[in-house]
């Protein structure tokens, strides 16, 4: 009996507040079939949850699975991005305040912990929250209830949380960059997302699905896969996990002809030769060093466009390095998120 692989979709992005950055997630290759058995153990209780994994992985999908599993699945489900906010603007979201509470505040307005009620609270990037808030969201974790700014009396709630990292917390703990406290109190279950290329079985159901999905959009006649398409999507080994899988098919659905879409219709980015892999055959360069003699190579090869291949060669390894997360990747190259963003636009590695 031929499988059908189980995909979790959202719905479309206008329909909702929060943008969505991977649209769907699929539970086809053992690995994902494991953190799916995993996910409908946990996911009746009320236990916090804490959901580890690579930016574009999914983790908010996997959130909203865990929520629609339990038994408050009729209630909210609301999403925050701790990165997003300022350390003041943050405590004000998360906790609500009171009119007058400061300037500006014409009236009371409830948090987002208010507002999940009942419900779930999915705390993204929660490794970027300041260690001050740490210390508040410990207390409505410990206490079940909220103060909002300029009130004198806590409001009870009942919200289960859940929470996502691409960073490695243990060592932020042992940095002291993370609460230890908070950490255990949020890691109660504990739920590991692997990357796309270790669960290749996911890659081609996925595929076809947001194939679907931009052919409906774009009121086109759904194409198909060549089979040197196929190998390439197999191939490839997909930094940027199912968000960048997305958008090569997105992108692939905009310029293909006729009724497949062919390998060349992807686009995918070329590996650029590492530094090792210049110097193989003598002992690898450090430092200046290195990228001097990276530098001399490419004067070697007679390489066009040396300044502009070297600009995107760092801008990518960047991006890369702080798992595709364009305000540390501007702040790590010392330039704004919008020049960055042209640069990234350009290299077709955003939309």
């Amino acid at each position: 009996m031929e499988y059908s692989p189980h995909i979790i979709t959202f719905p479309d992005p206008r329909a909702v507040s929060l943008s969505i950055r991977a649209s769907a997630v699929v539970f086809a290759d053992p690995k994902s079939l494991q953190l799916l058995s995993l996910i409908d153990r946990v996911a009746p209780s009320n236990a916090n949850i804490l959901i580890i994994g690579e930016t574009g992985t999914g983790k908010e999908l996997v959130a909203r699975q865990v929520h629609l599993s339990s038994l408050r699945a009729a209630q909210p489900f609301l999403a925050i991005n701790c990165g997003a906010f300022s350390e003041t603007l943050f405590e004000s979201e998360l906790f609500g305040f009171e009119k007058g509470a400061f300037t500006g505040a014409l009236s009371a307005k409830a948090g987002w912990f208010e507002a999940a009620n009942g419900g779930t609270l999915f705390l993204d990037e929660i490794g970027d929250l300041p260690l001050p808030m740490q210390v508040k969201l410990l207390r409505v974790l410990q206490e079940g209830e909220v103060v909002r700014i300029g009130a004198r009396r806590p409001a009870k709630v009942d919200v289960r949380v859940i929470a996502a990292t691409n960073v490695d917390l243990e060592k932020a703990v042992a940095e002291g960059r993370f609460r230890e406290d908070l950490y255990y109190r949020l890691k109660v279950v504990s739920l590991d997302l692997p990357i796309l290329r270790e669960r290749p079985k996911d890659i081609l159901p996925l595929a076809r699905h947001f194939i679907s999905k931009y052919a409906e959009r774009l009121d086109i006649v759904e194409p198909t896969l060549a089979p040197q398409a196929e190998k390439a999507l197999l191939d490839y080994p997909w930094p940027g996990n199912i968000r960048e899988l997305e958008n090569v098919l997105h992108r692939a659905l905009l310029v293909f002809h006729g009724h497949q879409i062919e390998a060349n219709d992807l686009h995918l980015p070329t590996n650029q030769p590492s530094f090792a892999q210049i110097g193989q055959s003598a002992p690898a360069p450090t430092g200046e060093e290195s990228f001097t003699h990276y530098l001399k190579s490419l004067f070697e090869e007679g390489h066009e466009g040396i300044f502009e291949h070297i600009i995107d060669h760092t801008l990518n390894t960047a991006y890369q390095w702080e798992h595709l997360n364009q305000v540390r990747s501007a702040r790590l190259l010392g330039i704004s998120r919008n020049v960055l963003r042209t640069h990234l636009k350009r290299m077709e590695l955003i939309d």
